[in-house]
């Protein structure tokens, strides 16, 4: 969690505050965890009758939906032919469909709601840094122009002009895309989300879960328990031993972001119209404009926590690659956070025993992912059927000889940057 060199995030917190209680008596729903998807998930449940607990282990925003870099992408890393072939023809048009209307998912919300929350929805741009990421961009545009999404091909003068960036030789740009503040998104779905009948506590990690009877049965450090139809664990890369073979199906790493002082008017040319952008890199880098005006970049950091401000220096240098102008900028936020990765980076659902349910594996994509999973998770909550839900429900398996797992990400990391270099 966030120490003395991370602890100031440029987003601003909502004043608005967000009563606290315990349910009494059973509850039809149980969540543990409250980020995007835990509250979204309790706020669906709640507006269709359901009886919902949430138990947060910290305070709202501590995790990723806090300190995350507000980019709300729809679809997923993978394209729609991918997945068609992964999954087949029906289920992977389910998944295509609903990917696609993530963003719509957040956007829609936070304006049905009137939602405390800086937002802004021109777009995601995909920036290709070499001449076989532009081709992959080609194909990425070609595959959703067939699904009717509102994209389009970046030349080398477009991106330029959109990004005010060096060094890139087009990319790709999603319409349907935009940026947040996602540390009051994830104060608002709380607010509203106990508006609507939600019992939350915070600061109050659930210590076991365990089956009582035809119910599940959650307790907590402070001593008190739960007792529930259904348990959804959103935890994800924030997962511990609570549910076997949970935190071992994951491997998380972190991502650490920087924010200069917000920038003057002669800085006009850095994303004039406030799209989001990510490159095309091995080790991404993706960047946005605050709502007070700086530019916030972000990045893979080391696996261990920081020590200090030198441990945000390959973002400073990424920033200044990138945008020589700001080298006289000061950086005057740096913070991090920690994200979940899957084996086949898709996102996975999971039920090891009837009743106890999890989503898991943002890859990049989180919140307008676990945003919109949480309303057919809701509608699965009170049916039971499969086909409430727009992934399959698959085993959870841990991740063979996991332990060493961070050791090879934290390998591969270094060889990839040190390859990231070399194209430049």
């Amino acid at each position: 969690m966030p120490s003395a060199v991370s602890a100031s995030p440029v987003w601003r917190r909502p004043v608005s505050p967000i009563p606290e209680r315990f349910a009494e008596g059973d509850v039809d729903l149980a969540v543990i965890g409250a980020g995007y998807q835990g509250l979204s998930t309790a706020l669906h449940a709640a507006r269709s009758g359901l009886s919902v607990q949430v138990i947060e282990a910290g305070a709202i925003g501590n995790g990723a939906s806090g300190v995350n870099g507000g980019q709300v992408i729809p679809g997923l890393k993978q394209d729609p032919e991918t997945l068609i072939g992964q999954f087949g023809e029906a289920a992977g048009r389910r998944l295509i469909a609903f990917s696609a209307g993530t963003a719509d998912a957040v956007f829609d919300l936070i304006a049905r709601d009137a939602l405390d929350v800086e937002h802004r929805r021109n777009g995601w741009i995909q920036a290709a840094h070499s001449e076989t990421a532009l081709q992959a961009a080609v194909q990425r545009n070609r595959q959703w122009r067939a699904e009717g999404a509102d994209v389009a091909l970046l030349n080398r003068a477009d991106i330029a002009l959109l990004t005010g960036a060096e060094g890139y030789r087009g990319g790709f740009i999603d319409r349907r895309a935009g940026v947040v503040n996602p540390l009051a998104l994830v104060h608002e779905l709380a607010r509203v989300a106990t508006e609507a009948g939600t019992a939350l506590v915070c600061n109050d990690p659930a210590t076991s879960l365990r089956a009582d009877g035809s119910l599940w049965r959650v307790d907590t450090r402070s001593g008190r328990s739960i007792r529930a139809r259904k348990v959804l664990v959103a935890t994800n890369a924030y997962s511990d031993g609570l549910v076997a073979d949970l935190a071992e199906s994951l491997v998380w790493m972190h991502s650490f972001q920087i924010a200069t002082e917000p920038l003057s008017p002669e800085f006009e040319i850095i994303l004039p119209s406030g799209q989001a952008v990510s490159d095309s890199r091995r080790i991404i880098v993706y960047y946005r404009r605050s709502p007070d005006g700086r530019l916030v970049l972000g990045g893979r950091g080391p696996m261990r926590p920081p020590r200090s401000a030198g441990d945000w220096l390959h973002l400073e240098r990424a920033l200044h690659r990138l945008f020589p102008m700001l080298s006289r900028v000061p950086i005057a936020h740096r913070w991090f956070g920690r994200v979940a990765i899957t084996a086949d980076h898709l996102p996975h659902l999971h039920e090891p025993r009837p009743g106890l349910l999890m989503a898991v594996g943002c890859q990049g994509r989180g919140i307008g992912l676990m945003v919109a999973l949480g309303e057919p998770l809701a509608r699965y909550v009170a049916s039971g059927n499969p086909d409430d839900l727009p992934l399959p429900i698959t085993p959870l398996r841990a991740i063979p000889l996991h332990r060493f797992r961070r050791l090879g990400v934290a390998a591969h990391i270094a060889w990839y940057r040190l390859l990231d270099g070399l194209e430049r």
